[in-house]
């Protein structure tokens, strides 16, 4: 089986840690141990004596049931049953097409996305079609572009909500969209949903409680800011959960007693989490929005209260040479277009913490008009 270089991991792997201004993230701001034991009125007291007595085996394979309880309580209609505990996102994502693409399986993907959502259906030997998003657009899917490539046969369509890597949010209506279109031909709908738009008053709808057919995956790295525990989870039918048991049985053993402890700690204070981040995306956001009105050279589709943008370099074509230079002489960390196969563009992860972020912007400004 070959699979092609996973360009923005590869490039994160590659330079994350050489930069001093790190704007390419699309976690939002990632929060400290002293951070997260602060939410509790004990200041972690609790925990901490829980987790000395904890030994420090495997756990739980598939999550502890307050694990999966709190994950289905993030849900309308899902039971603790339907969940199961992942190695973040891309556990989860690597769990459901391992379970159910087949080699000459026709699978549809929007287009830009994380590129594990198209790269491990061509592996296996899929035909995928790509829902092309358009930047004229506002890189909003066209439903109308998605019910001419649904064909009788198709397995699988493959969606990232909100989209990595230009912050776009499917709607609870054109989600419903999407399912009348993939329920036509019995379709299974894959959404990645580690993006949780956190603007006032915006709808979305998970598609595990739009659709009988419906697989969420998510995790505690973006909108919860805890990448580190590596946490994630996936949701679906009850039928198809016993499905992914057992092919999950060959790819994750368990996240571990401590990762699984934090997990329900993050979940059990998330609306402390989501405060804090909504007030942080909010207020980024407006720096960012005032940066861009102000930088001739770059222009974007704002994302939608979601910690990743897609900006667009006006006057520079080799986005990738111009972040390989902006990296070494200014020490500023963006993510190239390229890398998601949309070149003459860049992530630009605004939710970092706010001086890393005022400063990154001003160094991208200076090395635009350097380069």
């Amino acid at each position: 089986m070959e699979i092609a270089n996973f360009g923005v991991e590869e490039w994160l792997n590659v330079y994350e840690t050489q930069a001093t201004l790190d704007i390419a993230q699309s976690t939002i701001a990632s929060m400290t141990m002293s951070e997260l034991m602060a939410l509790s009125p004990d200041n972690g007291t609790q925990f901490y004596q829980d987790l000395a007595q904890q030994k420090m085996n495997y756990g739980a394979i598939e999550g502890s049931e307050a694990f999966k309880q709190a994950v289905s309580e993030l849900y309308q209609t899902v039971n603790s049953n339907q969940v199961l505990q992942t190695n973040g996102a891309t556990g989860a994502n690597l769990l459901a097409l391992y379970a159910l693409v087949k080699p000459g399986n026709h699978v549809i993907t929007m287009f830009p996305t994380y590129q594990q959502l198209y790269e491990i259906p061509i592996s296996i030997g899929a035909t995928v079609s790509y829902w092309q998003l358009d930047e004229a657009n506002n890189w909003v899917p066209d439903i109308a572009e998605l019910k001419k490539l649904i064909r009788p046969e198709t397995k699988l369509i493959c969606l990232n909500n909100a989209n990595n890597p230009t912050g776009t949010v499917i709607s609870t209506e054109l989600m419903q969209a999407i399912v009348e279109v993939a329920r036509t031909v019995g379709a299974y709908v894959l959404v990645d949903e580690v993006y949780l738009p956190l603007g006032e008053g915006q709808q979305t709808t998970s598609i595990a409680d739009l659709y009988e057919l419906g697989i969420a995956t998510n995790s505690l790295s973006k909108t919860y800011s805890v990448p580190g525990i590596r946490v994630g989870w996936l949701v679906a039918n009850e039928t198809l959960t016993d499905l992914f048991r057992k092919y999950r049985d060959y790819t994750m053993i368990c996240a571990g007693v401590f990762s699984d402890q934090l997990a329900v700690y993050v979940l059990q204070h998330r609306k402390q989490v989501l405060a804090r981040n909504r007030a942080l995306v909010q207020r980024n956001l407006e720096i960012f929005k005032a940066w861009v009105v102000q930088e001739p050279l770059v222009d974007v589709v704002y994302p939608e209260s979601v910690s990743t943008s897609f900006i667009h370099f006006k006057e520079i074509e080799d986005d990738e040479a111009f972040c390989k230079y902006l990296l070494k002489e200014y020490g500023v960390l963006l993510v190239p277009g390229k890398r998601f196969e949309i070149p003459g563009h860049a992530r630009l992860g605004y939710c970092a913490p706010e001086a890393t972020l005022k400063k990154g912007l001003a160094e991208l400004s200076k090395a635009l008009r350097t380069y």
